[in-house]
């Protein structure tokens, strides 16, 4: 008695995969031609003792390696498991809520959240996520905008070159199995490093000119958007917190540059205010005194 087995292969191996089973009865079907390759099935039949045992060996094959087997075990294969959560302060303004809009249709493995308790309890709520990456954007006096990158629930938060291209490698890094990832590349995201700063551009790919659709292939980039700079500030040895790593001694706070400002502007309205007083005393100086028998006195 025998059993029917289906296969379907390619065109080159047909003829290795008939040659193997000439001794067995089969049959070619030929289904079509599609891309210019033939659509071949191969029916063949074993028998049912040929198929259990091979059943018998895929099975043993599935279990667990014995420590003593020396077979070949092909290469590990790396896996990217990142997620990354992405939340904010309040508090923030229409620009900076539409810089995190545009960061989540970047990256298609975000998740969002609402930030509704302190900063040192966001490991744990990346932890209930599922996220072991966050980005956490801190908006001060509806102005400036800090930007916390860490790689939750151990850290570390921000600076160094190498650290901070790790971190946003597992950041950026779109996984293939992400639920949004399209099966296509279609731009670039850039990170540079210009008077110890970082430049984020986002470039789109484009294979040929719109305006020479006929003509030859010609790849270029165009820069699409968004754009920002990062300035870094401090770097933590945990995550939202800990021991300080590294800190920047150039960083100046953008609430310091104003104050200073406002100081330079009062500066010069003192000096005005003092300058006016100054003229009104020498124009009381130089005033004479009214003599008594002036015609306007005598007469008044």
């Amino acid at each position: 008695m025998g059993c029917l087995v289906i296969e379907r292969w390619g065109v080159k191996r047909w003829a290795w995969r008939v040659d193997q089973f000439t001794a067995n009865p089969y049959l070619v079907l030929h289904l079509g031609v599609v891309d210019n390759c033939q659509i071949l099935l191969l029916l063949h039949f074993l028998p049912m003792s040929s198929l259990l045992k091979a059943q018998t060996a895929n099975a043993k094959g599935k279990g667990k390696r014995p420590a003593n087997d020396e077979g070949e075990a092909g290469p590990p294969r790396k896996r990217n498991k990142q997620r990354v959560l992405l939340l904010s302060s309040r508090g923030i303004t229409h620009r900076m809520r539409h810089l995190m809009g545009d960061l989540e249709a970047l990256l298609p493995h975000i998740k969002k959240a609402r930030l509704q308790k302190p900063l040192h309890l966001l490991p744990e709520l990346a932890d209930l996520h599922n996220c072991n990456n966050t980005l956490y954007f801190e908006a001060r006096r509806h102005e400036d905008l800090y930007l916390w990158a860490a790689k939750t629930p151990n850290g570390p938060s921000r600076e160094h070159w190498k650290l901070i291209k790790e971190l946003f490698t597992h950041i950026f890094g779109v996984p293939p199995t992400a639920r949004r990832a399209k099966p296509f590349i279609d731009h670039i995201l850039t990170f540079s490093i210009v008077d110890n700063k970082i430049w984020f551009r986002n470039f789109q790919i484009i294979e040929k000119d719109p305006l020479k659709p006929n003509g030859p292939p010609e790849t270029s980039l165009v820069e699409i958007g968004p754009r920002f700079v990062l300035t870094p500030i401090r770097i933590f040895e945990g995550a939202f917190g800990g021991a300080t790593v590294f800190s920047n001694p150039e960083f100046v706070s953008p609430a310091a540059i104003r104050s200073q400002f406002k100081r330079e502007q009062g500066e010069k309205y003192r000096a005005r205010k003092e300058g006016e007083a100054e003229r009104n005393t020498r124009r009381e100086e130089r005033r004479r005194e009214e003599d008594e028998l002036a015609v306007r006195n005598v007469f008044a």
